[in-house]
């Protein structure tokens, strides 16, 4: 996936300016910057949810916002989304969450919906039992596994998270990241992963891009960022709590 140009602005507020960004096969890509800088206005203006005044956004090789209806809807079908907070329907228990892009997307029986649910709640940690509670039933930690359960519901090659471990303990951010390192792994996913937390830039990521004055600042792996001279990149990669890290 790559984006060229990319503006995005509400009303005289401009959040990004002619910013590129790429995101090879296999990778996981961690998408970070200060409050503000537009990392979830970035990923929303990939997925086609906020609107780009000037760029291109490509997908698997092909264009994806000018493309038609039905040829964004095959793109939609190749990715996943894991929105910041879950963003799960309270309505609706965890498999039926998990079914709603199955039920968008595809035309399957009930009883192959049911199992292929089942097989998404499994391969995300969550035990048998949670296919039928409601979000409200969850705890954090599992409502994290659940939307990203949903995310993998059409088996995608692509998956976007939005602040995955946000609101996590230390011990359930760690296990989160652990996840998804495995799944990239056994699944050969490519992750586009908006965060702010360290802890997971420094574990799994492969390369990460740093969004500041409106565009990405520098991107590449951890080594580079410790040795790039900007203020704000200096502070955080190099400040009290990535030493920690680094020791």
């Amino acid at each position: 996936m790559r984006a060229r140009g990319i503006s995005v602005a509400f009303g005289t507020h401009s959040v990004l300016e002619e910013l590129d960004i790429d995101v090879y096969r296999g990778e996981i890509l961690g998408v970070v910057g200060a409050s503000g800088t537009g990392k979830s206005v970035l990923l929303r203006a990939i997925l086609g949810l906020n609107p780009h005044f000037s760029g291109s956004v490509e997908a698997f090789g092909k264009p994806y916002d000018t493309a038609s209806p039905a040829e964004q809807a095959r793109t939609e079908r190749r990715w996943g989304v894991l929105f910041q907070h879950g963003a799960l329907f309270s309505s609706l228990t965890v498999k039926q969450n998990i079914q709603v892009p199955m039920r968008e997307h595809l035309s399957l029986p009930a009883a192959i919906m049911d199992e292929l649910a089942r097989l998404k709640i499994d391969m995300v940690g969550l035990r048998p039992e949670a296919a039928d509670k409601y979000p409200s039933e969850l705890s954090g930690g599992m409502i994290k596994r659940a939307s990203l359960a949903r995310a993998l519901a059409l088996d995608p090659e692509l998956v976007f998270l939005d602040e995955p471990t946000s609101g996590l303990d230390p011990i359930g951010a760690a296990d989160f990241d652990e996840l998804i390192a495995q799944l990239r792994d056994t699944l050969g996913l490519t992750v586009f992963m908006v965060t702010h937390d360290l802890d997971s830039l420094f574990a799994v990521c492969d390369r990460i891009a740093v969004l500041g004055d409106r565009r990405v600042l520098v991107d590449g792996p951890i080594e580079k960022m410790l040795t790039f001279d900007h203020p704000w990149v200096k502070s955080y990669f190099r400040g009290r709590r990535a030493r920690r890290l680094l020791e």
